[in-house]
């Protein structure tokens, strides 16, 4: 099995819940981005809890969430899912993520990590409009993330380096590099093409999933462009605080699709980023997502 095989093989592994009682699902944690859990792997399984408890198979088309604590990878996370209403064309569900701890007297106590509404629509046909899909180089033409990374490494600080490297999950290859060591102040606009390429055919669920999985890349740093700082800057505090995303038509994330973000506003520690996903010149997915982003001692 190729390397990058079995990094898909633990994606999907992430995707798949086990169901300890009615509504309720265990997902397990992984070590995306460091000790704490990343934020679009309680996106994905979220989405899929959900998913679970539709008697018919509806997409999502929206969810919004709230990340309300830093949850830990060595535990796994518990999602109940409350069935709030079944119709016809609509489904709605609310997820509420947990995590167990022991306090200091030893008892077990749950917090709460995470929280998301999510509403489910059959597809039909009706009144369709978008804008043109943005402009930007095909990713035949552009270096792959890990290969940029190759140009930086040696400005890392040593103990950082190994994680530094360490492949994602998702092909991504961005239009515009920017320099994750030494960043200069530019407009907040970044787009990334991306795929999953060796995933196969898959569920809508799973598509959904895996794509809101994705959608929390870069996202955040979006609003820290103006500022001429990145995730590696000295005394940063950053962490994602809600995540909205709709999903507009059908995608194939096997393919490549191209994620176009911007940040309208940074203030009192917190930047508000939007981002659309495009595939084939049609808008697929819609991410709206509100980020901390704290300079220790300003």
């Amino acid at each position: 099995m190729s390397d990058y095989k079995q990094l898909v093989v633990q994606l999907l592994d992430t995707v798949q819940l086990n169901e300890i009682e009615p509504d309720v699902f265990e997902g397990k944690s992984f070590d995306y981005v460091g000790k704490r859990i990343f934020g679009g792997q309680v996106l994905a399984q979220a989405i899929m809890a959900a998913a679970h408890t539709l008697d018919q198979d509806k997409p999502c088309h929206s969810l919004h969430g709230y990340f309300l604590r830093s949850g830990n990878i060595n535990q796994s996370v518990i999602y109940r899912v409350r069935r709030l209403r079944d119709g016809r064309s609509l489904s709605a569900r609310e997820v509420t993520a947990v995590q167990r701890k022991q306090d200091q007297q030893g008892n077990v106590i749950e917090q709460v990590v995470f929280t998301m509404m999510a509403s489910f629509g059959l597809m039909e046909g009706g009144l369709d409009y978008q804008e043109e899909m943005p402009a930007y180089p095909p990713p035949e033409d552009l270096e792959s993330e890990q290969s940029l990374k190759e140009h930086h490494v040696g400005d890392v600080p040593e103990p950082l380096r190994q994680r530094f490297m360490r492949p994602r999950h998702v092909e991504i290859k961005p239009v515009k590099p920017r320099n994750p060591v030494v960043p200069e102040p530019m407009p907040p606009k970044q787009a990334n093409w991306l795929r999953i390429p060796e995933l196969g055919e898959q569920p809508v669920a799973i598509q959904q999933a895996l794509l809101a999985f994705s959608s929390d890349y870069y996202l955040v740093g979006t609003g820290l462009m103006p500022h001429g700082i990145s995730f590696m800057t000295k005394g940063l505090q950053a962490a994602s605080i809600d995540h909205s995303m709709h999903f507009h038509r059908p995608f194939d994330i096997n393919d490549w699709l191209l994620y176009d973000m911007w940040c309208d506003t940074t203030s009192h520690s917190r930047g508000l980023n939007h981002g659309q996903f495009w595939q084939d010149g049609n808008l697929v997915a819609t991410v709206q997502q509100e980020g901390l982003m704290r300079l220790r001692g300003s």
